[in-house]
């Protein structure tokens, strides 16, 4: 079973700056668009970020100005930079890697953006 595995989640403060991270085998990450989402209780799962392997990003309007997505080729690892949070932030973030064989998820790590 293909497992990425996200970390970097937490509470933090309004305002403050959250780095997640998620790791990949080589066989999904490599020549794929990793991506984020999130979800929080009685919503669908939303878009937040990705970049392609060719450089393409793409953002949620609502994270544009305040999140950068970005990848480390070398440890098959994507990050979510996530600056200037705000309460709404608030949510589980899954890591997402865009195959030919489908869309792998990994079980995502907890947000929290509360004073």
């Amino acid at each position: 079973q293909v497992q990425l595995v996200e970390s970097g989640g937490g509470l933090v403060q309004p305002g403050e700056s959250l780095r997640l991270s998620c790791v990949a085998p080589e066989s999904i990450f490599s020549g794929n668009t990793m991506g984020w989402y999130r979800q929080t209780p009685g919503k669908q799962r939303e878009f937040v970020a990705s970049l392609s392997a060719h450089g393409d990003l793409d953002y949620a309007d609502v994270v544009k100005g305040r999140f950068s997505i970005s990848r480390d080729t070398a440890k098959n690892t994507v990050f979510l930079q996530m600056n200037r949070l705000k309460p709404e932030d608030t949510a589980v973030y899954y890591c997402s890697a865009a195959t030919i064989a489908g869309v792998f998820w990994g079980r995502g790590t907890l947000v929290t953006v509360s004073s």
